[in-house]
């Protein structure tokens, strides 16, 4: 399976945190799976970072190195991916979600056939295939 990380669970991988759920920790450790991590969550570490440094603790640099370092495949940020977002659903009703960089990422995630593995519990109001809830 192809799994693109959303940027907390990539964190919490880098760190073994143990807000890192099991389920996402096997699919993480299974050799079977490719990791994916995006440029938008190198930008999106960058920002926390520089604003709380104490939620994130390394900045865009070493969260980068990191996740090349664990085996995780670069996903860069392409207009296909921008455009995308346009694509994800998401039914009336549904708690609202503005997170620019969740957007990004689920939208990534479904153009390049991935499955989105997130623990934020507004992602799955979105009507789509590719994301795991962890």
């Amino acid at each position: 399976m192809n799994l693109l990380l959303d940027t907390h669970v990539a964190v919490w991988a880098l760190n073994d945190d143990p807000a890192l759920s099991e389920k996402a920790r096997e699919l993480i450790l299974d050799p079977d799976n490719t990791i994916y991590y995006s440029t938008v969550s190198v930008w999106e570490v960058l920002l926390k970072h520089s604003r709380r440094p104490d939620n994130i603790p390394f900045d865009e640099k070493d969260f980068s190195e990191g996740c090349r370092e664990a085996g995780f495949v670069p996903l860069a940020l392409a207009d296909k991916h921008i455009l995308a977002v346009r694509s994800l659903s998401r039914p009336e009703g549904v708690k609202e979600h503005n997170d620019p960089f969740d957007r990004l990422l689920l939208a990534q995630a479904k153009v390049e056939n991935l499955s989105f593995l997130t623990h934020d519990e507004l992602i799955p109001g979105y009507v789509e295939k590719c994301i795991i809830p962890v």
